[in-house]
């Protein structure tokens, strides 16, 4: 439709609506002479009469009162679309799919969705625990949270938490049997329980640093899971050893359910940055950035 038959047809609309030239001329900002040329320029181009002028009113003719019937709910509908998006924007909504591991999602994004949901009921939010390297573009996800680096140099990254450590431990019950090792080369022979990594179908392989001596260990087990839940809980049972964030087992080990051995290996690991692309955010994932963000 040509762009003036669409301003023709609003001037129109607002004329039947206000009965008067004068407050309708008002209303679009226009002067009376004005709107009463865009009406007779509309009636020319569709040759038919549109309304019906007196000197003390206007109302509209039989074809004029048909045609505000037909398109009048049209641009009342463009209204409320629009209203509805300006609500979003002063009330943020929709749904959100963030792809996580569990540590963060426990630690980090659980407690900044649950103060987020708080203030803004309107808001869905779905995380997926997953510890391979998620594509959220292609997967149709919103945000991922990896640890800083992984993230995708492509992505924007946002910190959303501290630098940790992991810490190797183990119940009373295991050390009973076996002895405490020195060094990382010492759990050769130890019961170790493993983290699976779905991408890969490998083992996550241990990292440990000293003295600026950095090594990976590929340590081996019995056991092998991919929940973090699942490694403490076979851990506290005496098991085996677990590497896990210190954070997980800190209670733990302070009462003296697990005991913690290689201290001075465990290295210092880049904190989680929630990842996604370069794009303008909406209302509700503006929310949750916000929500988020780490404030050391």
């Amino acid at each position: 439709m040509p762009r003036e038959n669409i301003t023709d047809l609003l001037a129109f609309l607002a004329v039947v609506r206000e009965r008067n030239f004068t407050r309708a001329a008002t209303q679009l900002g226009v002067s009376q002479p004005a709107l009463s040329r865009t009406i007779r320029d509309l009636e020319a181009r569709l040759g038919v009469r549109l309304l019906t002028r007196t000197t003390r009113s206007v109302a509209p003719t039989e074809a004029g009162e048909r045609l505000a019937q037909t398109v009048g709910p049209h641009f009342d509908g463009i209204d409320a679309g629009l209203a509805a998006l300006s609500a979003m924007r002063e009330k943020p909504a929709g749904s959100l799919r963030i792809t996580s591991v569990e540590h963060a999602s426990d630690t980090l994004l659980a407690p900044a969705v649950a103060r987020l949901l708080t203030d803004y009921p309107d808001i869905r939010v779905e995380i997926i625990n997953d510890y391979g390297l998620t594509d959220i573009v292609a997967d149709r996800f919103d945000a991922g949270v990896r640890l800083g680096e992984q993230v995708a140099r492509d992505m924007i990254a946002l910190r959303i938490g501290p630098d940790f450590r992991q810490a190797l431990v183990g119940a009373p019950s295991y050390f009973a049997q076996h002895p405490r090792p020195e060094t990382p080369h010492d759990l050769i022979g130890h019961a170790c329980i493993n983290l699976r990594l779905p991408t890969s179908g490998g083992l996550w392989p241990w990292p440990f640093a000293k003295d600026g001596r950095e090594l990976k260990v590929r340590a081996e087990g019995p056991l092998a899971f991919n929940t973090i839940s699942l490694i403490l809980n076979t851990a506290l049972a005496g098991l085996g050893l677990a590497y896990l964030p210190e954070d997980v087992v800190r209670q733990h080990i302070k009462a003296g359910r697990l005991m913690q051995v290689l201290q001075d290996w465990s290295p210092l690991i880049t904190g989680y940055h929630l990842y996604y692309p370069n794009r303008q955010p909406g209302p509700a994932f503006a929310r949750l950035v916000d929500a988020l963000r780490y404030r050391s």
